[in-house]
């Protein structure tokens, strides 16, 4: 029996400061307790952000909160994750991130069918002010032309 990707946590507003190039699953390495924390979705992404150091892929400035459930050995809910990628797409993900202006951003960490806990990571540049007045527009537009046919058809 396959499960459906159940989503944990979304990063709303990385699509607000970034625009997304590109996209890759990682995985992520936690503890039991951690894992636990996410199964209640209790995940907060809306400040962190990915470095590659020495080879690894850390994810900093997620916030898991500890199992409420757990004991003693529930870890530090701001600590530094690795991610687990390819050496191969490290290295292509190192190469264009020395390029001007990109970064690593998490866009969103969900359980994948078989209960692995993946953290999609989006390869983006940042938007400047009028990038962000631009798309707020598009997306008003669109909304009212939705308006507008819903109107229609009743």
């Amino acid at each position: 029996m396959k499960r459906e990707r159940k989503l944990i946590a979304r990063n709303r507003r990385a699509f607000h400061e970034y625009e997304i190039l590109d996209r890759y699953e990682a995985g992520i390495e936690l503890t039991g307790t951690e894992v636990r924390s996410l199964r209640e979705n209790n995940c907060q992404l809306t400040d962190c952000f990915a470095l590659i150091r020495k080879g690894e892929v850390w994810l900093n400035n997620v916030h898991i909160p500890p199992y409420k459930n757990g004991n003693l050995a529930n870890p530090d809910p701001d600590r530094r994750r690795k991610l687990l990628l390819h050496r191969n797409e490290i290295r292509t993900l190192e190469q264009k991130i020395s390029e001007k202006g990109l970064a690593l951003v998490p866009t969103q960490m969900y359980f994948k069918e078989n209960s692995l806990v993946k953290v999609e990571l989006a390869l983006a540049r940042g938007k400047k002010l009028y990038d962000k007045r631009k798309s707020m527009a598009e997306r008003d537009t669109k909304r009212e032309i939705e308006r507008a046919l819903k109107e229609r058809s009743r």
